[in-house]
């Protein structure tokens, strides 16, 4: 494993210890397999992918530990929650998360990810009046090639069933 990933997983677990040490809550292996397996990739993930993995690792784990230690996470600043749409609750890390924002497809729900330097030269420079934004998300919704193409095919055929039906 790098090294630069073994050190980023020891700081959140660090950060975790201290969070369950102030606020008096018990230092579960369930806690840490949960985080060592969100830190251990970089996707987005829902919960029932979370569950299935473990599942896989043969970590037996509860819905209800998964949503509870999820809480726990979002509350120490180490998951950020997304809502892409269809009330699906989506997460990612965000320890050391270099900053990136989603295109979101309305027709088939992928997510892509991208970065642009100028974007988030902007967004740091951005100053609002009697607020200090301590982080921020950027969303943005349309059709991705695929739909598209598929939409265009789609009219395409539409119009030629209408010729032939006149």
């Amino acid at each position: 494993m790098d090294n630069t990933k073994e050190q980023i997983r020891e700081e959140v677990r660090n950060i975790l210890d201290d969070y369950l040490t102030a606020h008096k809550y018990r230092k579960t292996t369930e806690r840490y397999a949960i985080l060592d397996l969100i830190y251990s990739e970089s996707s987005h993930f829902n919960i029932d992918t979370l569950h299935e993995k473990l599942t896989q690792r043969n970590f037996r784990i509860s819905r209800a530990t998964l949503y509870h230690t999820m809480q726990l996470l979002l509350e120490c600043n180490l998951v950020l929650k997304h809502q892409f749409g269809k009330n699906l609750s989506f997460y990612e890390r965000a320890y050391n998360n270099d900053f990136h924002f989603h295109s979101i497809c309305t027709i088939c729900n992928k997510v892509s990810e991208h970065t642009n330097s100028k974007l988030k030269a902007q967004i740091q420079n951005t100053q609002i009046k009697q607020f200090v934004p301590s982080n921020y998300n950027l969303y943005i919704f349309g059709v991705c090639n695929i739909c598209a193409r598929n939409l265009k095919k789609q009219q395409k055929l539409a119009k030629l069933k209408l010729k032939q039906s006149s």
